[in-house]
């Protein structure tokens, strides 16, 4: 898959933006970085498109920024030309996405119909938004369509909110989900970029879905492995399970039997999507230990840990 679209799928969100006031571009692409998504896509819904995605390219260089309702080959060299790095069209037109590989640059156009899927796919391309997601069928139209055109994946946009985001993204052909209400127009208007970062935080924190699962304890050998998970599972009212490598107290605690990472011992943390979270989690030094990696029976990776401690705690990534 192309890198941009690939870095796309890595946030699982991305910002619609409608920008009136050219001004307010820049502190708003540097809003959605502090709250966590480096992500825009900034619609040629008004004139001042262009100059808003030149001056966020030039000035916020860790925003990931392209153009959104892009309809004629015109506007996609005039965003290439300010910094674009991807297109997002409304519908499929031919002669834009072939312009578009003609440039180099990744088009994700809209598609609501086995007709489109279909001339998306002889046009080579492998994502296509799905628009107007909710209005034409949203997720089950989407799963329905998956199977016959199973070498797609989708960005569904249009009624995409905090109720529905992480039951899109559930599903392994959702690349990302795109909405508008992560820039509500009322507070670009004011400029409460501070509110708006406030919403990407919360839009991030809902799609990864961090939570602990639960606590490891590093016991020194199995006996007092299974003695020390006694004692928790009095305390937690609950029964000792035991296994191969350690004994857990009920679902909170978990006792190896001998030292284990962490001086301290680990904190397993369940997320929506391992993968994504790592991406997320890279972007704040965080980096993975691959030599810790499990896998289930589809490939797909299940746990992992961390490099490093955290107040002496190894981190562990689960699958919620």
């Amino acid at each position: 898959m192309n890198e941009i679209l690939k870095q796309i799928g890595d946030l699982g969100i991305v910002p619609v933006i409608k920008i009136e006031d050219v001004d307010k571009a820049q502190p708003l692409a540097e809003a959605m970085c502090a709250g966590g998504l480096p992500l825009a896509e900034i619609t040629f819904r008004t004139a001042n498109a262009a100059e808003a995605i030149r001056r966020v390219a030039k000035n916020v260089p860790g925003m990931l920024v392209g153009a959104g309702t892009v309809i004629t080959c015109e506007q996609v060299d005039r965003a290439l030309d300010a910094g674009a790095r991807f297109i997002v069209s409304p519908g499929f037109n031919e002669k834009v996405v072939q312009h578009c590989a003609k440039r180099g640059v990744p088009i994700t156009p809209g598609c609501s119909s086995p007709s489109d899927f279909e001339h998306a796919i002889e046009n080579g391309l492998e994502v296509v938004k799905f628009f107007p997601a909710e209005q034409c069928g949203g997720l089950k139209f989407i799963k329905a369509v998956s199977a016959p055109y199973s070498q797609l994946k989708f960005i569904p946009t249009g009624g995409i909110n905090t109720k529905n985001l992480n039951e899109y993204l559930a599903f392994d052909k959702i690349l990302a989900c795109g909405g508008s209400w992560l820039a509500p127009a009322d507070l670009v208007a004011a400029g409460d970029f501070a509110g708006i970062e406030r919403i990407v935080r919360e839009a991030v924190s809902l799609v990864l879905g961090f939570g602990i699962k639960h606590i490891g304890v590093n016991a020194s050998d199995a006996d007092a492995s299974l003695r020390t998970a006694g004692s928790f599972a009095d305390l937690l009212y609950a029964d000792v399970k035991q296994g191969n490598s350690s004994n857990f107290a009920g679902s909170l605690v978990e006792v190896m039997k001998k030292p284990f990472l962490g001086a301290n011992g680990h904190i397993a943390l369940g997320v929506n999507s391992i993968p994504r979270a790592l991406a997320y989690l890279a972007a704040r030094g965080f980096e993975a230990d691959m030599e810790t990696a499990k896998y289930d029976d589809a490939g797909k990776l299940k746990t992992v840990y961390l490099r490093g401690e955290v107040g002496g705690f190894a981190i562990h990534l689960l699958k919620n």
